[in-house]
């Protein structure tokens, strides 16, 4: 009888401990958003199409890991305004004729998530109380001699700004 009532006690307790915890993806981001307009990436720089490219490939992200739609700006819980602040191509290393042999494409994106207040929903312990303008940026190298174009390289810094993003929409814990 008493090992009947302490087992009950035990389960009940492990029950109880976790009735806090939730499965699925949906845990991971805020509860209190359900959609978001992303709109067209406005670009500082001198290839314009980067900001539609960003767009796209952050649009597609969102769609593909969080619960959150994406719908028009006039329904839309939150608003996550993009501006492409720098791109750039630099050689890393150069044959002995001053060939470029090792070339990296670098993108700066701002990024600001806001919901229809205006109340910033990216949370993070490391910018100032009030800031809600955050930066990310990635690079990637690519060999000219092999095949690689800055194409393809800036399609895959894209990427990974877009990854790098959603990252950051998740709640923190």
């Amino acid at each position: 009888m008493i090992g009947r009532v302490l087992m009950l006690a035990i389960v009940f307790a492990s029950v109880n401990g976790c009735a806090g915890y939730q499965i699925g993806t949906r845990t991971l981001y805020r509860t209190d958003v359900r959609t978001i307009h992303v709109p067209i990436i406005k670009s500082d720089s001198f290839r314009p199409e980067l900001g539609v490219m960003l767009t796209e490939s952050l649009q597609k992200e969102i769609e593909r890991r969080t619960p959150f739609k994406l719908t028009n700006v006039e329904t839309a819980d939150s608003v996550m305004a993009c501006t492409l602040t720098s791109d750039s191509k630099r050689v890393v290393s150069e044959t002995n004729l001053d060939e470029p042999r090792l070339l990296q494409s670098v993108m700066t994106v701002e990024v600001k998530w806001t919901d229809r207040r205006g109340m910033p929903l990216i949370e993070t312990r490391f910018l100032p109380p009030g800031e809600s303008t955050f930066y990310f940026a990635e690079n990637v190298d690519f060999v000219p001699e092999a095949g690689q174009s800055i194409a393809t390289a800036n399609q895959r810094v894209v990427e990974r700004l877009a990854n790098h993003i959603v990252d950051q929409m998740e709640a923190r814990w």
